[in-house]
């Protein structure tokens, strides 16, 4: 049986993705990864169907991470029955994710799982800023996925 997640932001092009490529990576880097899809989408339509934000695809490939497979897809109601886990960046794509869930279904920030981030802590968006923005996405991202390994690791074990 596998294990699905889908991460989500509001467009799918910079901080979604880029969680996506590193969990992945983390998940195959302690042995999981033929247990756990790892999957993402956007809150908002418009970038359907296009690549990632080339700064976010540039910062992952210098570190080490191939993101170039990519392709923006938007979250839907009906895609909760899908995953076993989704989680946003921020509050607000919590909050539009909570608003649009079935009853029942738990939607949780992605930081939660970072265990050097404080309560509600977010991952912010660097579309309109420079290459320190997506520079700080993915230490950000980085860290968070160490901790969402661990859940999914004691979830599935």
């Amino acid at each position: 049986m596998t294990y699905r997640v889908c991460l989500v932001c509001m467009g799918n092009i910079c901080r979604s993705p880029m969680a996506e490529v590193v969990l992945r990576q983390t998940l195959t880097d302690r042995g999981l990864g033929d247990r756990v899809t790892v999957e993402s989408a956007g809150t908002g339509g418009w970038h359907v169907g296009d690549p990632m934000d080339e700064r976010a695809l540039t910062i992952l490939e210098q570190h080490g991470y191939d993101g170039a497979a990519h392709r923006a897809r938007q979250f839907t109601r009906d895609w909760f029955d899908r995953y076993d886990l989704v989680l946003a960046m921020d509050r607000d794509n919590l909050a539009n994710l909570r608003r649009i869930a079935p009853s029942g279904v738990e939607v949780q920030l992605f930081r939660a799982f970072d265990p050097a981030a404080e309560e509600g802590a977010e991952v912010p968006d660097p579309y309109y800023g420079g290459r320190e923005g997506f520079e700080e996405v993915l230490a950000l991202v980085e860290s968070a996925s160490e901790g969402v390994a661990k859940h999914i690791a004691d979830e599935i074990d």
